[in-house]
């Protein structure tokens, strides 16, 4: 009888970088929004509230990981960057 075994990553990683297209946009996503959350709990003895709270309810302990199920349900996305234009395209307007 074959056992199934749980996953340790909760969502699972493949999905994360399905909604974040790159797995460095996810990195870079997912450690700015733990920073927030760290920030956040970091703000709670002092009432200042100008810290985002935690967007999903989780039982896990760690800011990364409820960064990494906050993406996972789509409340945190990323945003694409802007294009920028390329310099040799702008030279070639110019001589026009």
């Amino acid at each position: 009888m074959a056992r199934q075994h749980d996953q340790l990553m909760r969502p699972p990683i493949e999905g994360l970088l399905d909604r974040a297209e790159s797995k460095f946009r996810l990195v870079t996503l997912s450690s700015q929004r733990a920073r927030q959350i760290n920030s956040y709990f970091g703000q709670l003895s002092d009432g200042l509230g100008s810290a985002v709270p935690p967007q999903v309810t989780s039982t896990a302990r760690k800011s990364l990981s409820v960064a990494f199920e906050e993406i996972g349900a789509d409340v945190i996305v990323a945003i694409p960057r802007p294009e920028e234009p390329d310099p040799a395209d702008e030279a070639a307007e110019d001589d026009e």
